[in-house]
């Protein structure tokens, strides 16, 4: 695929959002409303939240597809149910009408969500508000985003994830992408290339073509590039790509050596990459600016799967030190690494959450992969997933969900990607893309 190709395939990451601005409230604001969603690991009944279709103030279909995502996004997540609409007593036909709150409550909403979509031209408006319907009250001041007809998706993600942080307190994750393989033919000989979508498998766009095996495709904390291992060469070698122009460098590269597993610091120019050299693979630290590198480990085994701590003084990863995978963690700047994970199995694919309080890890015991989370120092951990192949978790930028590569069995078993909360209340979720799809990453929010 050419730059210029790669180039108008990502243009949408650039399509403009104005800054949510502030509406007035109708009703008093709700800074003191009792309206919130409390996290245990415990069994959590998702809140029943009501959104009557969006009123259409010109464009009608723009105001029913903006409604259905945000609904799909919530209710996605497990931790809202929405009403029907069949269920309703009341019908919004206006904004800023009043709301009814007793026709809410008698259908057991807990959350109503209110919008309005207008669409000049190539103009889009959408503006939304949330009401406590217990207490009878606007929770916080209603938004609006103004953006192009293109950008629809986004806005709903945008409205979704402001639903989302008034109510958990937490920030979401619905306006992000997801950069991953793509996968197409039989198993013993596929085809592999990078490609990006929604976090929900939407626009999908590919990066490059199948002619070079690809892996491990990582973004950088602000999104704008992406490092994975490519076999353009003949063997591994780390490339980082600029997303908005399409360009490529190779980084790291030294005649003879095999480069592979690299992910970003925190800080988006340092790399932590895993080594090939003479039979032995360590880990190594690499300036992006200057392509200065630093040796980290020095042992007679494989360390590979690199992960920083989101304040950047530690990294996570996998060795077999020890004769099997393990979870190590060592100071970045190199040490005596401690080893965190005791249970049965093997280890891999350590990912320090956003928060910085877990790990997300593979394991594999007992002819079972799963998808688990522990602390730092290894203690309680926990088992979210279970099939015959679940690998490589990736965290959603809240650090509340675990995206990973599910394969089924048998010679036509084709990878795909599914997520999951970290309770592991929910079963896993697939996202839906064409083809294949393995080795996801997650992206930070969209600005």
């Amino acid at each position: 695929m050419t730059k210029t190709r790669i180039f108008h395939s990502l243009r949408f990451w650039a399509v403009a959002l104005a800054v949510a601005v502030a509406l007035p409230v109708l009703a008093p604001t709700a800074a003191q409303a009792q309206l919130k969603l409390r996290f245990t690991d415990g069994v959590i009944e998702p809140m029943p939240f009501a959104l009557p279709q969006f009123v259409a103030e010109g464009g009608g279909q723009a105001a029913a597809d903006i409604s259905r995502l945000v609904v799909q996004d919530l209710a996605n997540t497990g931790l809202f149910r929405e009403i029907p609409a069949s269920a309703h007593i009341s019908r919004v036909a206006s904004f800023d009408a009043p709301v009814q709150f007793e026709d809410w409550r008698a259908v057991n909403a807990q959350a109503l969500i209110t919008g309005a979509v207008s669409v000049q031209g190539s103009r889009l408006v959408v503006k939304f508000r949330l009401f406590d319907v217990f207490a009878g009250q606007q929770l916080g001041e209603g938004l609006q985003f103004v953006g192009t007809t293109q950008s629809w998706r986004r806005m709903a993600h945008k409205v979704a994830d402001a639903v989302y942080a008034r109510i958990t307190g937490e920030s979401g994750y619905f306006d992000t992408r997801i950069v991953f393989v793509s996968e197409t033919g039989p198993k013993n000989q596929r085809a592999k290339r990078l490609a990006v979508a929604d976090y929900d498998g939407a626009n999908l766009q590919y990066l490059t073509d199948s002619r070079a095996l690809v892996l491990a495709p990582r973004f950088s904390p602000t999104g704008d590039r992406i490092l994975y291992t490519s076999y353009e060469s003949g063997f591994p070698q780390i490339v980082l790509m600029d997303v908005a122009s399409g360009s490529r460098r190779g980084l790291g590269q030294l005649p003879g050596e095999m480069t592979f597993a690299p992910r970003f610091a925190p800080d988006g120019r340092t790399v932590v990459f895993s080594s090939a050299q003479g039979g032995n693979t360590d880990l190594y630290r690499l300036d992006t600016a200057s392509g200065q590198t630093s040796r980290l480990t020095s042992a007679p085994s494989i360390e590979t799967a690199p992960s920083f701590s989101p304040d950047g003084s530690q990294i996570t990863f996998e060795s077999d030190r020890t004769g099997a995978s393990q979870i190590y963690v060592m100071s970045a700047s190199g040490g005596e690494p401690q080893r965190i994970s005791q249970g049965r199995g093997r280890y891999g694919t350590p990912v320090w959450s956003p928060r910085g309080d877990l790990i997300a890890f593979t394991k594999q015991l007992d002819g079972r992969f799963h998808i688990g989370v522990m602390r730092t120092d290894g203690s309680e951990e926990r088992l979210l997933t279970a099939s015959f192949l679940d690998e490589g978790p990736t965290w959603a930028p809240n650090g509340r969900v675990i995206m990973f590569t599910r394969e089924s069995a048998g010679p036509a078993g084709t990878p795909g990607m599914f997520s999951v909360d970290i309770t592991g209340r929910n079963p896993p979720r697939m996202v839906q893309v064409q083809g294949g799809a393995s080795d996801p990453a997650w992206s930070p929010l969209l600005p």
